[in-house]
């Protein structure tokens, strides 16, 4: 099954099994849906913190998937015999280019995961920690739809 398969120990327990291939240094993209609703999830379990990106611009989230990715570094923490933090640090980055409606989260999940992929210096926390201006134009967002509409076409027809 997939990440989304199973009960909220076993989804901790597959992400805590992929957090210990990390390299020095890497970090995992987690997209998340809940109720519909795309959100990007960025941890580096070295730093034991949370990057939460929310096209609709909501505050961090609580619950279910919070408790999750909480236990998943909790267990990596003990798998590599380390203290850690007494409770992860989460950052919710207010500064992403929000989504002008209510369709595109997906969209924009997928543009946020390609800018960090394209962001070498990993100065993306940098450029999104803090209110701003930001917008992606309505070709940026046609540019992922194109892509995964190219992908979909070549993987499945």
């Amino acid at each position: 099954g997939g990440i989304g398969c199973g009960d909220g120990h076993a989804r901790s327990q597959h992400i805590k099994d992929r957090l210990i291939t990390a390299k020095p240094g890497q970090i995992f993209m987690l997209p998340y849906n809940s109720d519909q609703h795309w959100m990007l999830t960025v941890v580096d379990p070295d730093k034991e913190i949370v990057y939460f990106m929310d096209p609709m611009k909501r505050r961090l989230p609580t619950g279910e998937w919070r408790s999750i990715i909480d236990i998943a570094i909790a267990m990596y923490n003990a798998h590599k015999g380390r203290k850690g933090r007494s409770s992860v640090l989460w950052k919710n980055l207010s500064g992403i280019p929000p989504q002008p409606n209510a369709k595109d989260c997906g969209y924009f999940v997928m543009r946020y995961m390609r800018d960090i992929i394209e962001d070498k210096d990993f100065t993306f926390v940098n450029k999104w920690e803090r209110r701003s201006n930001l917008v992606y134009s309505q070709e940026d967002i046609d540019v992922m739809r194109c892509e995964s509409a190219k992908f979909v076409v070549k993987s499945y027809m």
